[in-house]
């Protein structure tokens, strides 16, 4: 293949896949040579041949700009991707914009931002100190977590510290999984090495999520928490406790934590913030064991802290004046109040279906007979979780949290139109 036909394809590549768009300039004649490291009659062949094919126009003295003519291919792609954009979304569990004083937490920032010197220096690979001090207090106030700020460590979401105690465990053993839609963390343990299971209760690692134990609310009864912190204990097993959702049990009064029944001794702790605020302020944390704790302490170094330091000095901060229980208490009421209305919305007009609110009052489960294809939800603009689709019964869970209350009445009559 001749050199100017392989400059022709680079070009040709970055203006199809839109990493060079419409009035982006080419590089000039002499500075593409010496980035391809070709001829200038190579060069200017290859920008004659795009020019040639519309990819881009010359102009006098200036230079080669990609042209107009691929914009107008994105746009028909835009407009079709429109046509099928999700207006009713009861499937991600995001937040709505009435849930979160985005204002506040600007100030909260702000103020974060004006701490000149602190903010020059790398955050601490653990956490921020006085975060972690922040979040012994709350953890032992709210789930009679009791734990030092130097057994907490804090991170960007639960993934980015599942892979931080993966490579604390030294013995790859089984770890078992409350069922298959723990998708990410499976191929996390996977990844690492464990041979993952679902539903082992004499694997040496148990995952659960007590308070969301399915993609449907399902919460974990005491009597069932209380069996497994007394085998666990008995057969030596470590449990990974994701207390995911713990603060919106709404049919039931909380539930201790897995951890305050067993004393800490095999129990690591993981608590998240992102469904308590919204999903882009992604600060979670975890509780080591002792062993734990100081294998991490010892291999500092070969970690790095994956949360904002801006983000950490502001939530401490949130948290200290209080705004983190008006806000527990403020979403708590929004979304459980939303799942609410739905519910009785579809139970009044889908007389002869199963329609129940889940355990933790954020989800609406739903189960009818149904004999149309699946997609004809996304064609009506909604998203919603499918649990199962079988012998023309479908079950459906439904949470409402990021529909917006004006779009809530509009999204359940279209969705009851097509179940009925």
């Amino acid at each position: 293949m001749k050199k100017y036909i392989q400059v022709y394809n680079y070009y040709k590549k970055l203006i199809e896949t839109k990493q060079l768009k419409q009035g982006d300039r080419l590089p000039s004649v002499r500075t593409a040579t010496q980035i391809l490291s070709v001829s200038k009659t190579t060069i200017q062949n290859a920008y004659f041949a795009l020019q040639a094919d519309g990819y881009v126009v010359a102009s006098p003295k200036s230079g080669y700009y990609v042209t107009e003519q691929k914009e107008i291919v994105q746009k028909f792609n835009d407009s079709k991707a429109e046509d099928n954009k999700i207006l009713f979304d009861f499937k991600s569990g995001g937040a709505d914009t009435d849930s979160f004083d985005i204002k506040l937490w600007q100030r909260y920032i702000k103020s974060a931002l004006r701490q000149h010197e602190r903010l020059l220096t790398y955050g601490d690979v653990q956490g921020e100190y006085d975060l972690r001090l922040a979040l012994s207090e709350y953890i032992r106030a709210k789930r009679n977590v009791t734990a030092s700020p130097d057994r907490i460590v804090v991170g960007a979401g639960i993934q980015s510290l599942l892979s931080i105690l993966c490579s604390l465990i030294s013995q790859r053993d089984t770890v078992s999984f409350p069922n298959k839609s723990f998708v990410r963390g499976m191929t996390l343990f996977s990844d690492y090495g464990f041979n993952v299971k679902t539903r082992d209760k004499d694997s040496k690692i148990i995952y659960v999520s007590p308070s969301h134990m399915t993609s449907y609310g399902d919460v974990m009864p005491l009597k069932r928490r209380i069996e497994m912190t007394k085998y666990t204990e008995k057969h030596n097993s470590l449990i990974i406790e994701d207390d995911f959702d713990s603060d919106f049990i709404y049919q039931n009064k909380s539930i201790p934590s897995l951890y305050a029944l067993t004393g800490c001794d095999n129990v690591v702790y993981i608590g998240s913030f992102s469904n308590v605020l919204i999903p882009g302020i992604r600060i979670s944390f975890m509780v080591l064991t002792q062993e734990l704790s100081d294998k991490f302490s010892a291999n500092k170094h070969k970690y790095s802290q994956t949360s904002s330091k801006t983000e950490q000095i502001a939530l401490c901060q949130y948290i200290r004046d209080g705004h983190i229980n008006a806000q527990t208490r403020k979403v708590k009421k929004h979304y459980t109040t939303k799942a609410k209305q739905l519910y009785d919305y579809l139970k009044h007009e889908l007389p002869s279906a199963e329609v129940n609110l889940s355990d933790n009052g954020l989800q609406v489960l739903l189960k009818c007979k149904f004999n149309k294809t699946i997609n004809i939800f996304e064609s009506n603009n909604i998203s919603l979780n499918v649990v199962s689709y079988e012998n023309n019964v479908l079950k459906i869970s439904l949470t409402p949290s990021a529909v917006r209350n004006e779009d809530l009445h509009k999204g359940a009559e279209i969705l009851a139109s097509i179940l009925e």
